[in-house]
């Protein structure tokens, strides 16, 4: 008797390989095997003509769905036909989510197995959980499937129907999604208050007061009686104080002239107050919490959280990583506190096990939150995992040994100060017991250190006593538009509007960037004119779908049918067909969307409009000879652009660039101007004999107004040789990246080590003992991981073209193979350990010809480019060199 068992992933088969008896076949699905089409191609030509057919739903017919097998995954379900016939068992082992259900379903709807069907599900790949699961199969559950397949049909339902409207309406190629556009207008909301923000400034009096030798600082709270501003006290919307607040504003010289009206005075203690406080850990990771916290500790996007997380569940190191629930089993939880004994000691120990119970209703997805696998924990250092899987294991066994942690016991001490009729105050912390402080604080990496930043000691004061005050200061503030959204604070939001699944929102936000409707700007997420654009067409025409509860009772929907509590086919009928359906109102609304309102962005005190273009956005406004466009720099977003900068953009448009002054070395001009990706400056102008005259992009935070002739001669010289490294001989330059500006070490054959400046170095006056001390520092990559020289995974041999090493090394995105320069990704179906010397060729060599296809097509398509456009260039050159100038500076 043969079992075949069916998992998902590679990885996981080889996993779960090992804890099975001989007579068991693990295979991998690789994922769904099944979905609607996703072209044209996929139709089958039986259907090809039915209306119906695109959308890959046949709405008429009960919403039947119209499946296929991509083309990609017929080998995989031809490989797991044959294997199913040498079996006389079939075991579903797919996880144990509704995704997971799903594929199950499908599995054997395309396999149509004649051998018995068990379903098998587990939450950690371990030995005691694989056993314990086979002996506890079950059947597929139909209720999970129709919850997902709903979902499926919604949001092909949702995106197939709006997205052909915004083709037409604003521009080809934008998509809407149900989750997608809740998502993005959650973004630009928060971009419209950020440009609706008045900014305000308030000052107050900072002091450095002394007692017995130690110093503690206060701040000016009361004046006469009244409170002191603060930051909070103002409208964000007008710059004023909030009606009804009693507060004092000061202005810079009212706090100049209070803090010369205060020195010399004397300093007498009030008030102290002592209050205890206790503070319980955080409960265990859910996919939601892991993902914000990955983002703050480890800056890792929400994908590759979820890419390494799947790695480690997959590994057998984590349990399921898609989870809603904040539940520990029995057994986690006495391996959570065995760990908190055993390297704590038991006065770290909680008095009694804390038992986490989630509130969410949909919490449903698995049965226990993430945590490390198996009925004892593996520290860290007992995994033999490296990188950014040590991390985020790491990461997720702190916070679950800390669940089972004593209370951290802690004093807030606050001081009140009188010095004439202004009140001062200070505020203390007083670390009386750590407890799970030992293990674990919320956004640090390293808790002893967290432990100590978190402590604010005071000197011993009492009621009466007269400190020293040996500094006071005036300080100025300004207050801060509202924090755009960084992948953290947005799941958090989803998560807490119920938009969409947690297990959905790194594929989401990934989605919305591909798109064109956010960029990144560092830690955060920038809506383009573009969402500005579809939010506003999506808001005025379909509230519904961009409404934050609207969406979010539509997952409650999908939990009742996934519980049996709702019907699937009735609600969908409702959703698309209904007196108010999405296929009713897109019908009505079509014909009433103006194209030329469409791609407009209104934008609050700019009399020039913005349109979406073929190209992207721009800037349209009346002169005195008509209509002048001009393009927006790509990294000018919806909330920084302000009437100056129109004119700015316009003026460069009409008159030409800003002229900064002449090239002493070769006496031509030297322009400032603004680009597709912002503001340059540039060597000598565009002409027919110099075609691309040398630019500097300007570095980053530097304003346009700010560049003198200097520093423009400056950038242009760039990269500049600083010196020869004693070490290696090689010299060693600074210059100006796309990551903003370097150093490197330039060691030829050997290669280049590059390392990013400092915030307080200067590209353009950086020596060569400062950039040595920075080569010694050891580099970072992704995700703030110091980096090793690597070493790899596999050694297959050598290539027998050139004798050099053929390795398996591990990357960002996955196993790969190289070969010198060549990268190639490992072949579907194969594995590091499974791969041969041969197939590694074969992938290597499919990698250099498609490369070489790359560069002769665009070989081709440059010389038919450069042939049709002579006769163009020859009308060009004949027109005046500013205009030339101008039409190159658009795509730069």
């Amino acid at each position: 008797m043969s079992t075949l068992v069916i998992v998902e992933s590679p990885t996981k088969a080889r996993t779960i390989r090992n804890f099975l008896p001989s007579n068991y076949r693990v295979e991998a699905s690789m994922g769904h095997v099944r979905d609607l089409p996703s072209s044209a191609d996929e139709i089958p030509e039986t259907v090809k003509g039915e209306k119906w057919a695109q959308l890959g739903v046949n709405v008429d017919a009960d919403f039947e769905p119209l499946y296929v097998i991509p083309k990609e995954k017929k080998k995989v379900v031809k490989q797991l036909q044959d294997a199913l016939k040498e079996a006389t068992e079939l075991v579903l082992a797919t996880d144990e989510d509704r995704e997971g259900e799903s594929i199950s379903w499908h599995l054997k709807q395309i396999l149509k197995p004649k051998v018995p069907i068990k379903r098998m599900v587990f939450h950690e790949i371990t030995q005691d959980a694989i056993r314990k699961a086979l002996k506890n199969c079950r059947d597929i559950d139909e209720q999970l499937v129709h919850a997902q397949e709903t979902r499926r049909i919604l949001d092909r339902l949702v995106g197939y129907t709006l997205s052909p409207l915004l083709w037409k309406k604003i521009a080809w190629g934008l998509s809407a999604g149900r989750v997608q556009s809740v998502s993005v207008r959650l973004l630009v909301n928060r971009e419209r208050q950020r440009r609706a923000f008045h900014q305000a400034t308030y000052w107050d009096l900072k002091a450095l007061l002394e007692k017995e030798k130690s110093p503690f600082d206060a701040k000016l709270v009361t004046l006469a009686g009244t409170k002191v501003a603060t930051g909070s006290d103002f409208d964000e919307t007008t710059g004023q104080i909030i009606v009804g607040r009693n507060v004092v504003v000061l202005n810079e010289a009212e706090a100049l002239a209070l803090r010369e009206r205060l020195l010399d005075k004397t300093w007498t203690v009030s008030n102290i107050e002592e209050r205890p406080v206790t503070r319980k850990p955080a409960p265990p990771f859910t996919t939601s919490t892991l993902q914000q916290e990955s983002n703050r500790k480890l800056h890792l996007s929400a994908r590759d959280t979820m890419r390494i997380a799947q790695s480690l569940y997959e590994q057998g190191y984590i349990t399921y990583m898609r989870t809603d629930s904040v539940h520990l089993s029995e057994q986690a939880i006495a391996a959570a506190r065995n760990c908190v004994e055993q390297m704590y000691g038991t006065q770290y120990l909680s008095p009694q096990p804390r038992k986490y119970t989630t509130k969410s209703k949909g919490a449903q997805e698995a049965h226990e939150a993430i945590r490390p696998a198996g009925s004892t924990f593996r520290t860290p250092q007992e995994t033999g995992l490296s990188g950014l899987e040590f991390r985020l294991y790491d990461l997720i066994w702190k916070r679950t040994v800390a669940t089972q942690m004593a209370d951290s016991r802690q004093t807030l001490i606050t001081i009140d100060l009188q010095v004439e009729d202004a009140g001062f105050r200070s505020t203390g912390k007083r670390i009386d017991f750590p407890g799970y402080l030992r293990a674990y604080v919320e956004g640090s990496d390293d808790p002893e250190a967290a432990i100590e930043d978190q402590e604010v000691i005071l000197p011993p004061l009492k009621v009466g006593d007269h400190p020293e005050c040996k500094e006071l200061e005036a300080v100025g503030h300004e207050t801060q538009p509202p924090a755009r959204y960084t992948e953290a604070s947005l799941v958090k939001t989803l998560e807490s509007e119920g938009i969409g699944r947690p297990s959905t929102y790194a594929s989401i936000i990934s989605t919305i960037i591909d798109r064109g409707y956010a960029q990144m700007n560092g830690n955060a997420l920038i809506p383009t004119f573009t969402a500005f654009a579809v939010t506003s067409l999506l808001e005025k025409h379909f509230p519904d779908l961009v409404d934050t509860s609207f969406t979010s009772q539509m997952e409650q929907t999908l939990d009742d049918i996934a519980t049996g509590e709702a019907q699937w086919l009735p609600y969908l009928r409702q959703f698309y067909q209904g007196e108010k359906g999405l296929e009713t109102q897109v019908k009505e609304r079509e014909s009433q969307i103006d194209p030329a309102e469409a791609r407009t962005v209104e934008l609050e005190n700019l009399a020039a409009k913005v349109r979406i273009g073929k190209f992207g956005p721009y800037i349209e406004a009346e002169n005195g000879d008509g209509v002048v466009t001009a393009s927006i720099p790509k990294d000018l977003t919806p909330a920084d652009l302000d009437p100056e900068q129109v004119e700015t953009i316009l003026r460069q448009k009409t008159e030409g660039p800003e002229k900064l002054g002449i090239d002493p070395e070769t006496g031509e001009p030297i322009f400032i101007l603004i680009g597709t990706y912002g503001p340059y400056v540039q060597l000598g102008e565009v002409s027919e004999e110099n075609k691309k005259p040398k630019r500097a992009s300007l570095p980053k935070g530097t304003n346009q107004e700010d560049v003198t002739l200097e520093m423009a001669l400056g950038l242009l010289a760039l990269p500049r040789n600083l010196g020869i490294h004693p070490e290696t001989g090689a010299k060693i330059q600074a210059g100006l990246g796309r990551f903003g500006p370097y150093i490197v070490h330039d060691q030829g054959k050997e290669g280049k080590d590059f390392r990013s400046l400092k915030a307080t170095d200067n590209v353009l006056t950086i020596d060569l003992q400062r950039a040595l001390e920075l080569l010694a520092e050891p580099k970072k990559t992704r995700g703030g991981v110091r980096s090793k020289t690597k070493t790899p995974l596999r050694e297959l041999g050598n290539h027998p073209s050139d004798d050099e090493p053929v390795n398996i090394y591990e990357g960002p995105y996955g196993s790969y193979i190289k070969h010198g320069k060549t990268n190639a990704a490992i072949p579907e179906g194969e594995t590091v350990e499974s791969i041969t010397l041969e197939k590694a060729l074969e992938a290597l060599a499919a990698k250099k010809s498609t490369k070489s296809t790359t560069r002769s097509k665009k070989s081709t398509t440059s010389s038919t480019s450069s042939k049709g456009t002579s006769s163009a260039t020859k009308t060009t050159a004949a027109k005046k060199t500013t205009k030339t100038t101008t039409t190159k500076k658009k795509t730069s």
